[in-house]
């Protein structure tokens, strides 16, 4: 037994699993029987016997992926998940892994059974305008994953809020020795986006039969972007000779630059045959640095003393992250518990280089170092217990109940950053140059210049929000084996919030009934409730950058989202939120005719009402001379300000079916070679749509119009297959999948400026090769065809940023890795 080491002492108040993680060896690698406990409180089942759809992704599926980032790991092997593209600035750090097309907002997140606290940032922009704060996935190391369990099936009245699509539970590393060392580079095949990571893992013993496993990795990815030229014609200079020898490139929006590290360790300590004691925890932080477009020369943002060339304004974004948990779990008499306690923290702050404030003229700082902060704290208590009964209400069937209470305290807060960012100083171009010529500045808009730190986030101290809550809820869940064959699972669920969310109940039947040894059903019926997000609420900002106009035209504009409740929002329909309530149902099959072939074959209805969205851009079109600009004006507002605000929008329904198949085949001196197939089917329709304020209809705006519409029903593709193949030779391992992601669309409030993006096979290659049985040699490559979405955005003169679209997959092209690993 290897010693504790000194450093572990004072951890010594550490949580098993909720599936240990053996030794891989190479049967089990094969092996398709696997012990999960996600959405069975209190109890455990292999995969094939789940009365719910679950996948199980393994810690060795994720580092073939080829990719650093966890949430685009899980997209890859899933078919049910997509991974958003968001290359918009400050946003561009925000990538939303969505789940039977449903936003990353409606699937828990839990690690080691324990709810995972949400970032703080706001979703907008790529196919999730929800300003719903999801948790930052990739905020945890991969290299602490021992596996994950996926649970496609809506959980809320088990575990409460979040869970109307589904649970990723991450399941960490619990080994009291060995480890994991590697290190890996790429790059796309254009030779941007370089990427260096190094990670590692090692366990040690902690006290009589407890562990200490520690994790840790660093990354670092250059920028990418692959965006065209302007067109010849586009201008950026008033003069024919800087024109003329001008490059052309006004849009270098893509992969920012990114410098990352994330630690984390899992541990228990035994105290005694009835009482353990365990604890979790993570740390990560995250520095991006994003283009924006580029600011002309001869536009009003242009200070030429300061620039004389314009300028690329950069978003500097740190994002600061961690999450402890403390628990004790035991017996006593016939009953189990485990009492916990977790608090996490976001934080994310926001920079910006080489842009200015055209207010201040000359005198305008070229970068400022606090623009805003954003932070959402939660802090939550759990106590769980469970126990069987060989009989319960007079029936004689073995009996599982478990029951809990939990309390979970949330807080969203922001902070105002430097005055000179948001403020309106008072320079105005001069009427003539220094040579007595007339000015060209100031003939575009008699003197005026453009307002705030271009291309940035900002806060003023009358917007800054701090709101807080705290939810109280109770849950009990029945699991019966009425016979050898059928299964019976019911769920209940109370919760209150003592905000204006107000109290709400869920339930959940499901059921599994064994038709033959190889062939079972399987169905669900539930209900779910999710309340508005703290962010939803409170969030205020302006954001000074390019937009898009009604028509599709990139504009700059100078936008403000306000709280639902504000006096700005109720001018323009706005209101307090209501809670999203769902309704899900399910039916499966699963065929397991083989110990190493499974087949499960699963279709899902869910019904949300009240869906929260962003509205659209609302703005006077007469370029502030109409009514909207006088209801502006009447709110302190510049007239030419652009309004948004978040609003119960829709409500929805979505269908959808998955297909999952798993297969070995044996081929004695060549090895053995594991098939995989996956395949998901959804459709989301609109049922129901808020309606627009007479004003502004009058005024031809939409609050939710068909923009956002577009964002539910035809951002996600409505199919996705993925089919690979992993072959076992000795000492050799080769990985080869391909994925089709089906068609997505865009839709923009102009319905002419739709565009579809066609269907598209991507496929990755991962060969490794053991040497010294320890040492680990792997070269790959995603996406190794180098296949691009279809370039079939909205023209835009000054490069079309949003030439593909939204894609479900990477758009930078083939990217290309190589790896070395030492296991012991």
């Amino acid at each position: 037994m290897s010693r504790t080491p000194l450093f572990a002492l004072p951890l010594a108040c550490l949580l098993t699993p909720l599936a240990d993680a053996a030794s891989t060896t190479e049967d089990q690698r094969l092996e398709t029987v696997t012990v999960i406990s996600t959405g069975l409180r209190g109890n455990q089942r292999t995969v094939a016997d789940s009365p719910a759809p679950i996948d199980v992704i393994s810690s060795e599926q994720l580092l073939r992926t080829g990719r650093a980032e966890l949430s685009e790991a899980i997209s890859k092997l899933l078919p049910s998940f997509n991974f958003g593209t968001n290359i918009a600035g400050f946003q561009s750090g925000v990538r939303p892994l969505s789940n039977r097309s449903l936003g990353p907002a409606y699937t828990l997140v839990l690690v080691n059974g324990k709810r995972r606290h949400n970032s703080a940032v706001p979703a907008s922009g790529s196919t999730d305008n929800s300003g719903a704060n999801a948790v930052d996935i990739d905020m945890i190391p991969v290299s602490a994953v021992s596996h994950i369990e996926v649970l496609k099936d809506s959980a809320a009245a088990q575990y409460g809020s979040d869970a109307v699509a589904g649970v990723i539970n991450i399941i960490l590393k619990s080994a009291s020795s060995g480890g994991h060392y590697e290190s890996s580079y790429g790059q796309l095949y254009s030779g941007q986006g370089e990427t260096i990571k190094l990670a590692g893992d090692q366990g040690f013993s902690l006290g009589d039969g407890g562990f200490l496993h520690l994790s840790g990795e660093a990354r670092k990815r250059g920028t990418a972007n692959w965006i065209d030229k302007a067109a010849p014609d586009y201008r950026a200079y008033f003069e024919d000779d800087r024109q003329a020898a001008w490059d052309h490139r006004a849009v270098k929006n893509g992969d920012p630059d990114l410098r990352a590290f994330n630690l984390g360790y899992n541990a228990e300590l035994p105290i005694s045959d009835d009482l353990k004691l365990y604890s979790f925890a993570t740390y990560a932080e995250r520095k991006l640095e994003a283009f924006n477009n580029y600011r002309l020369p001869n536009s009003n943002a242009s200070i030429p003393e300061l620039f004389p060339d314009g300028y690329f304004p950069l978003n500097n974004i740190k994002d600061t992250d961690y999450q402890w948990l403390l628990g004790a779990r035991g017996a006593a008499g016939a009953w189990d518990w485990d009492l916990s306690t977790t608090y996490g923290r976001n934080k994310n702050q926001q920079a910006s280089d080489l842009t200015i404030n055209p207010t201040y003229g000359p005198a305008s700082p070229t970068s400022f170092d606090d623009l805003a902060t954003l932070q959402f704290d939660q802090w939550v208590n759990n106590l769980d217990i469970t126990r069987a009964f060989d009989g319960l209400f007079g029936l004689a069937v073995p009996t599982r109940v478990s029951a809990g209470l939990e309390h979970r305290w949330e807080r969203f807060r922001t902070f105002a950053g430097d005055p000179i960012a948001y403020s309106v100083g008072p320079y105005t171009y001069p009427v003539t140059l220094a040579d007595g010529r007339p000015n060209p500045l100031y003939a575009l808009a008699n003197g005026q210049t453009a307002v705030g730190a271009q291309a940035a986030l900002t806060i003023r101290p009358e917007d800054e929000a701090d709101v807080k809550r705290n939810n109280y809820a109770a849950y009990i869940d029945l699991g019966l084996d009425l016979s050898p064959r059928w299964y019976l699972g019911a769920a209940a669920r109370v919760e209150h919030y003592d905000d204006d969310s107000g109290n709400t109940a869920s339930f959940k039947l499901n059921s599994r009934y064994k038709l033959s040894e190889t062939v079972a059903v399987r169905g669900t019926l539930g209900s779910g409730f999710r309340a508005p997000s703290l962010t939803q609420s409170g969030y205020t900002v302006s954001d000074n950058r390019t937009a898009l106009d009604a028509d599709g035209n990139v504009v700059p504009a100078l936008r403000r989202t306000v709280a639902p409740g504000s006096a700005a929002a109720l001018a323009f329909g706005g209101g307090k939120l209501d809670p999203e309530k769902s309704r899900n149902a399910g039916l499966g099959l699963t065929w397991q005719p083989a110990r190493r072939t499974s087949v499960t074959l699963d279709t899902y209805l869910i019904d949300i009402d009240d869906r929260i969205l962003l509205t659209e851009n609302l703005y006077d079109r007469q370029n502030g001379a109409g009514a909207i600009g006088d209801i502006l004006e009447s709110l302190g507002l510049a007239r030419t300000t652009w309004i948004n605000y978040y609003t119960n929008a829709f409500d929805t329904r979505t269908r959808g079916l998955d297909l999952v198949g798993d297969h070995t085949s044996e081929f004695g001196a060549w090895g053995d070679v594991r098939w995989t197939l996956g395949f998901n089917w959804n459709k989301t329709t609109v049922r129901g749509t808020r309606g627009t304020p007479a004003a502004l209809a009058a005024a031809g705006i939409d609050v939710v119009g068909h923009g956002r519409e577009g964002d539910l029903v035809a951002a996600s593709p409505r199919t996705k297959w993925v089919l690979g193949s992993q072959w076992l030779l000795g000492n050799f391992t080769g990985t080869l999948q391909t994925t089709r992601y089906g068609k997505v669309e865009t839709w923009q409030q102009n319905q002419a400026q739709d565009r579809t993006f066609g269907a598209k096979w991507i496929t990755d290659l991962d060969l490794s090769y053991l040497l010294f049985d320890s040492l680990t040699v792997s070269v790959g490559g995603t996406n190794i065809f180098n296949v691009r979405p279809n370039k079939n955005g909205v023209y835009n003169a000054n490069g079309n940023q949003a030439a593909y679209g939204n894609p479900p997959f990477h758009p930078g092209g083939g990217y290309w890795y190589t790896k070395l690993a030492y296991d012991f």
